[in-house]
């Protein structure tokens, strides 16, 4: 059942006033579809059409100057006309031979009526039927979405409804899917295949071919194209092309959120891996009977927070769509929760080399969308554990991630890192912070200087922390420090009276003050540090 909306050129050659008509030009071009017809009698046209006008006229406007008709003709061709009608015998005896080659060139219809004809009667002819095809058009329309909403309730994959494409446009349909599983309505052999994708390769402008993608969480899943062989692309192709990607939408967002769920149901087994209870074996068993056979060059655990009041349906919109992004990176993503935290474990399936410069690409993509903030999930960090080429360490990998956002909370705006490879001093700051005697080594190195600074309205804590980042240059520092170099060596000669005049010869009491002012710094932004004088900014 083909449902037609549109007239070809050939389709109004059927009607009754051109039952004495001869086709002498663009015999090629009589799929064309014409949305109208207009009488023109005027040379200079270019603002008066539209496109798939078919042109009526009796030649007054060129009568016997070839000229005026190649301009003519030139500017139906140019305006995307259907074809031009002209009468013979009033003003027009023959057509030269030029005229006839250019309209070939361009398979634009040249019809010629043999007898005189009313105008008038054709127009209103062919208007009436027009009209009563755009009716039926919208008729048509609403008949197929009601049907596509019916099989959105009842099937299961998206063949029936390219099917029922197929039967309302009469056309050869495609479906071009991400996992490469191309669906063809009807279906062609392989050679008709490999003939139908190279035609869209060569001919992707052509008027006989027409695509959209169908968007799944703001991701291309998949692409349809309609080819026709015998005429144009017409409106209600279009439309019906529309109302397809998006159904079909809905189908691919309904059973990925369905996929979704089931995965979120199976955690007992993700939560033991991730406490480290499964061995390199039973981790590979789990994953093939889970997740499907696949090649694993070795994973990573990403952490983050989400907001108290999101939902789980906000969360399983949120893995849907995360796991859309870094599967365009390279990883399988496996998603639960754990300790009130969201937890990626990040596959590789890809060269180790470059996971992280891929994982990031897919954490910029995350934190720069508008789709989280459609579904309230506001992703502020991410902590991303240690690399582990393992599967089996996988648990090593949350632990460090667990230790990340733990040390994110205290990290500067201008030093704050998603990975925990990247946090080197923090790292062994967390591992001794913990002992009592670490705030007193810190106020038995910085102490003499925190009360210089305190009692003096001093910059001495700055002009240290200057000083050791200069590597001991005192051109360089004073440059940094915005002072005249006398100033520095003031406040030099202070330093070395309060920390010893060996703070910068001595390489393992230098290492030990730089290690001490770095550990004040990160501690004194949490309030860890009790005892120790806060490092106020200081102007210079």
């Amino acid at each position: 059942m083909q449902h037609h909306s549109s007239l070809a050129v050939k389709d109004i050659l059927s009607r009754k006033h051109f039952e004495k008509t001869e086709v002498i030009a663009g015999s090629e071009g009589l799929t064309r579809q014409v949305k109208w017809v207009h009488v023109v009698e005027v040379p200079n046209i270019r603002k008066l059409l539209n496109g798939n006008e078919l042109i009526l006229s009796t030649g007054v406007v060129w009568k016997d100057n070839d000229a005026l008709l190649i301009d003519f003709l030139e500017q139906l061709i140019d305006c995307g006309a259907a074809g031009l009608c002209i009468e013979i015998g009033t003003y027009t005896e023959t057509i030269p031979e030029k005229v006839i080659k250019l309209a070939d060139h361009h398979r634009f219809p040249i019809i010629l009526f043999l007898e005189e004809v009313q105008f008038v009667n054709i127009t209103q002819d062919i208007h009436v039927q027009l009209i009563n095809q755009h009716y039926q058009m919208i008729q048509d329309l609403e008949e197929y979405s009601q049907k596509l909403n019916q099989k959105l309730l009842t099937i299961e994959n998206s063949q029936e409804m390219l099917k029922l494409m197929n039967e309302y446009t009469g056309l050869q349909v495609l479906m071009k899917t991400s996992n490469d599983e191309d669906v063809y309505v009807p279906e062609l052999s392989e050679e008709d295949q490999g003939f139908l994708l190279a035609y869209l390769d060569q001919s992707c402008d052509s008027p006989f071919i027409s695509h959209l993608p169908v968007p799944v969480m703001e991701q291309e899943y998949g692409e349809i194209f309609i080819v026709s062989k015998e005429r144009e692309i017409n409106e209600f192709d279009l439309l019906i092309l529309d109302r397809t990607a998006t159904v079909l939408a809905q189908l691919f967002l309904r059973e990925m959120y369905v996929e979704e769920r089931r995965r979120t149901e199976k955690n007992e087994w993700i939560n033991n891996w991730l406490d480290g209870e499964h061995n390199e074996q039973e981790t590979s068993e789990n994953l093939i009977y889970y997740e499907g056979k696949m090649n694993v060059l070795g994973g990573t655990v990403a952490l983050c927070k989400l907001p108290s009041a999101t939902t789980s349906s906000d969360i399983t919109y949120l893995n849907l769509f995360i796991r859309a992004i870094f599967e365009q990176q390279g990883f399988h993503l496996i998603a639960t929760e754990k300790h009130g935290y969201t937890v990626y474990i990040l596959l590789n399936k890809r060269g180790a080399g470059s996971w992280k410069q891929r994982l990031d690409k897919g954490m910029q993509r995350v934190f720069h969308t508008d789709f989280l903030k459609k579904h309230a999930c506001q992703i502020k960090s991410i902590a991303v554990g240690q690399y582990t080429e393992s599967l089996s360490d996988i648990g090593k990998s949350y632990e460090t991630a667990v230790e990340t956002i733990k040390l994110q909370r205290n990290l500067l705006p201008e030093r704050f890192c998603n990975y925990y490879e990247d946090l080197h001093m923090y790292r062994v700051i967390s591992l001794v912070k913990t002992q009592k005697e670490f705030q007193n080594m810190i106020n038995e190195y910085l102490n003499p200087v925190f009360e210089y600074d305190e009692k003096y309205n001093g910059k001495l804590l700055q002009t240290l922390r200057t000083y050791l980042a200069c590597s001991g240059s005192k051109k360089e520092t004073a440059e940094q420090l915005f002072i005249v170099r006398q100033t520095l060596y003031y406040r030099l000669e202070k330093l070395e009276k309060l920390l010893g005049d060996d703070f910068m010869s001595n390489s393992e009491k230098r290492m030990a003050i730089e290690f001490m002012l770095f550990a004040h710094k990160y501690l004194n932004a949490s309030g860890s540090v009790q005892n120790v004088k806060s490092d106020k900014p200081v102007l210079t």
